[in-house]
């Protein structure tokens, strides 16, 4: 039956004259500026943490590696804080300051001298430890800018979206899949130049200079995207988003007891007036007792709403919350390869033994060598976009290719060739270093060049771009568009927990390692060490991850089809019936 409107539909429309692509320079700016201070700033780190802060190998990763994962944690948070209270365009404004602060408080650890510990050489003498005074310092820095990062990360993307997203027209899709891959691209770019420029900054100008470099980037970040506020469609937050998931777990608890009609013809369903969710689906019936009246005179009001909204939900209520449980198991496909995707500090450690010179002479950076996942990445989607789509369509009958699902499939395969190719270049390498008598010297630099590293970047940059655009479009695809940035805060989250899994994994074999003949595994000095075993882990992790993986895509029921929600709806009815649409100002 339908019940009175709801309170959505007084907002959420905006003039034709916001918008559009006129708006991308200022937010992709503000991403992209965003991306090379904040990602500039950690190839780096573990050297830096190693040799002004007197870390070992394993400690340092460690610290990086929860450092990765609060960053990849708080765009959750954004993402609760954006869609529910704030709305995109202040999320992101405040923690772009928030992230700006961050970055200064860690070029002062590198301008004043008394927050770290005095120097030293390691092979004369005990280095002295960072005071805690010294590592609250550092560590707050990190935090810092992991909370701004929060905010930019889960909400730019969704933003941008925002200006572009038009339901009436028949080529949205398609805009909207294209704007996905060539913002992911635009971010590849800026990151490309962060682990390049950045870390040539660092090693050439010291760590003053090299800091300070990536702070002023983000104060142009941050005046960037200001300045297009006057062009932004800023769509209201849902107040009622996160509140509404609650009240239909707690609605269908309290219900348990009550049994569902055998067909949905014999039910009576609560949703809103011009809804086009008006009954819930067959997956996870129990949920469907949230939206089901008991007595509709006495489950509403005289305005024909739900008396208790903790008792009796709409039926889109229930659809959204559906939606989130289900694509949970796929999700947690996601953290093994936020593992492998997330090797930054080891690598480095190893190309720092390596003949470095791979063009024309040119050394690149040990820190650098991420670069060419990057460039593998941006190409790929370049290509893939333009070349491999347009002709599988001709050949398939498919409009968009590879299915969002065997795109994550095929990513998380070649993550696990990636750690299979990384053990065997890393045995390689390690058996060289013995053999030319560095096995006591980790500052040596082989005969042997780093063109041997380079597959195992390019392996990991093709398998996240499978991977991560397959998950973003895919969680796109279901949820409403006030869920826009949670459904990108999802692939975060899923980074979040593999870099959590990551410093666990770190941990555990540093300990079981240390009894062994040789040490460590994860030892400061990697001539010694065994990062080979620790890549052949990661390797049958990986393996068995994609199996998982299998299962969970064959489990799930339903198309690559973006569902359409109220809000779409309401827009359509907005513009047709309302006459002149109102602007909404965050």
């Amino acid at each position: 039956m339908e019940i009175a409107s709801d309170k959505a539909d007084e907002a959420k429309q905006v003039t034709s004259k916001k918008g559009g692509l006129k708006t991308m320079p200022f937010i992709i700016a503000n991403e992209i500026l965003e991306k090379v201070a904040g990602y500039g700033l950690l190839p780096n780190m573990i050297f830096y943490l190693i040799g002004k802060y007197h870390f070992n190998a394993a400690s340092g990763a460690n610290v990086l590696f929860l450092w990765s994962a609060t960053s990849n944690f708080t765009p959750v948070l954004g993402a609760f804080i954006s869609d529910s209270f704030l709305g995109r365009f202040r999320t992101i404004g405040f923690t772009s300051v928030i992230s700006l602060l961050g970055m200064i408080l860690l070029w002062l650890t590198a301008l004043l001298r008394d927050a770290r510990p005095p120097p030293c050489d390691p092979r004369s003498k005990p280095c002295e430890f960072p005071t805690s005074a010294q590592l609250l310092f550092l560590y707050s820095s990190f935090s810092i800018m992991s909370i701004g990062a929060g905010g930019i990360r889960s909400c730019s993307i969704a933003f941008g979206a925002d200006q572009i997203d038009n339901p009436d027209n028949p080529r949205n899709g398609r805009i909207l899949r294209t704007f996905f891959n060539w913002y992911y691209a635009s971010v590849g770019v800026s990151i490309m130049i962060a682990v390049t420029v950045i870390v040539v900054i660092q090693n050439s100008y010291g760590w003053v200079i090299g800091f300070g470099v990536p702070a002023g980037l983000m104060y142009i970040s941050v005046v960037s995207f200001f300045l297009g506020s006057s062009l932004y469609v800023k769509v209201k937050a849902d107040k009622s988003l996160f509140t509404g998931l609650a009240q239909t777990a707690v609605a269908a608890w309290k219900k348990r007891h009550l049994e569902l009609p055998s067909t949905d013809h014999d039910a009576i369903y609560y949703h809103h007036k011009g809804s086009k969710v008006t009954k819930p689906s067959a997956q996870l019936r129990f949920l469907n007792k949230a939206c089901l009246f008991n007595n509709p005179e006495k489950d509403l009001d005289s305005n024909g709403l739900a008396i208790d909204p903790w008792r009796l939900c709409t039926v889109k209520q229930v659809e959204v919350l559906k939606a989130l449980i289900r694509v949970l198991p796929i999700w947690s496909t996601g953290i093994v390869i936020g593992v492998t995707i997330s090797q930054n500090s080891f690598p480095a450690l190893q190309a720092n033994t390596l003949d470095r010179r791979i063009l024309f002479g040119i050394s690149i950076p040990a820190a650098s060598f991420g670069v060419f996942g990057l460039l593998t990445l941006t190409l790929w989607i370049g290509i893939y976009d333009r070349i491999i789509v347009p002709l599988a369509s001709r050949l398939t009958n498919r409009p968009h290719g590879l299915t969002f699902k065997e795109r994550m499939g095929i990513g998380l395969l070649i993550s696990s060739v990636a750690m299979f190719v990384s053990a065997a270049v890393e045995h390689k390498r390690r058996t060289e270093a013995i053999r030319e008598g560095f096995a006591e010297n980790p500052n040596g630099v082989l005969k042997m060049s780093a063109k041997w590293i380079v597959p195992q970047h390019c392996l990991i940059g093709l398998a996240e771009a499978f991977n991560a655009i397959g998950q973003i479009n895919f969680y796109y695809s279901k949820f409403p568009k006030s869920m826009a940035s949670i459904a990108v805060a999802l692939l975060t989250l899923g980074m979040a927990v593999g870099n959590l899994v990551a410093s666990l994994i770190v941990t555990i074999l540093d300990r079981l390692s240390k009894g062994s003949r040789d040490g460590t595994w994860l030892s400061t000095n990697v001539n010694k060490g065994h990062y080979d075993y620790y890549y052949w882990i990661l390797g049958g992790l990986s393996v068995i991850n994609f199996f998982y993986y299998l299962a969970c895509a064959w489990a799930y029921e339903g198309g690559e089809e973006r569902k359409v929600w109220d809000e779409d709806e309401l827009e359509d009815d907005q513009k047709s019936h309302r006459g002149s649409p109102m602007i909404i100002r965050a």
